[in-house]
């Protein structure tokens, strides 16, 4: 059995237990920032935007509240019986916020991993891209992070994570450039060693593309 070398340290994406500031005080942040920029957060157009805004940030930011690798824990999992080969997830469409700008990116997750002896149900590892992607993030941690909890949550002989997104922080601001895909990689286990394995799961995210 190839040996996956460690992938960083994931404790402190667990749910965090400090303490937070109250609801209020977030909606008075935010009215705070509308009068910064220049407006009356008290006229009638925006005076109910403060109480929208915390409420569109706690669906944002709901994968604070969970933890990733509990959507892999070992009573929704099965033996491989036998089953040796790639099993992979193609096109797993992915939102989250850049954490330098607060703006938007969006894309696709193209993951696989070469069991050992467990297998999840398919669904669990579109929960751990979406927990992972409702935090604030940058795509290369974000990358990072999906092939981390798959190798701890699942010890598995191999793991291959691709995205390909979109930075709205690059097409809204500054250069203005639109339609600029930036794409990250990150294998482990037999896809780092095999360049065999690690060809044929990136011929299958170009499939998707159309190329």
């Amino acid at each position: 059995m190839t040996e996956l070398k460690s992938i960083g340290h994931f404790s402190s994406l667990a749910p965090a237990q400090r303490s937070r500031p109250t609801r209020r005080d977030a909606e008075r942040a935010v009215e705070t920032l509308l009068a910064w920029a220049g407006d009356d957060p008290c006229r009638e157009g925006l005076v109910d935007t403060p109480r929208r805004v915390v409420d569109a940030f706690d669906e944002y930011f709901r994968g604070y509240n969970e933890d990733p690798l509990a959507w892999l824990e070992d009573d929704d999992t099965d033996m491989a019986r036998g089953y040796d080969d790639m099993i992979m997830l193609r096109g797993v469409h992915l939102q989250s916020f850049c954490e330098h700008h607060l703006i938007p990116f969006e894309g696709q997750a193209h993951l696989a991993y070469v069991p050992d002896r467990r297998l999840v149900g398919l669904s669990r590892l579109v929960r751990v891209v979406e927990t992972l992607a409702r935090r604030l993030q940058t795509q290369e941690a974000l990358t990072e992070q999906i092939a981390g909890v798959l190798e701890q949550g699942l010890k598995p002989r191999g793991v291959a994570v691709l995205i390909e997104a979109e930075h709205q922080c690059m097409s809204l601001r500054g250069v203005r450039q639109r339609g600029v895909k930036t794409i990250t990689t990150r294998f482990a286990g037999v896809f780092e060693s095999d360049g065999g394995m690690r060809d044929r799961f990136i011929g299958f995210t170009r499939d998707s593309a159309g190329r």
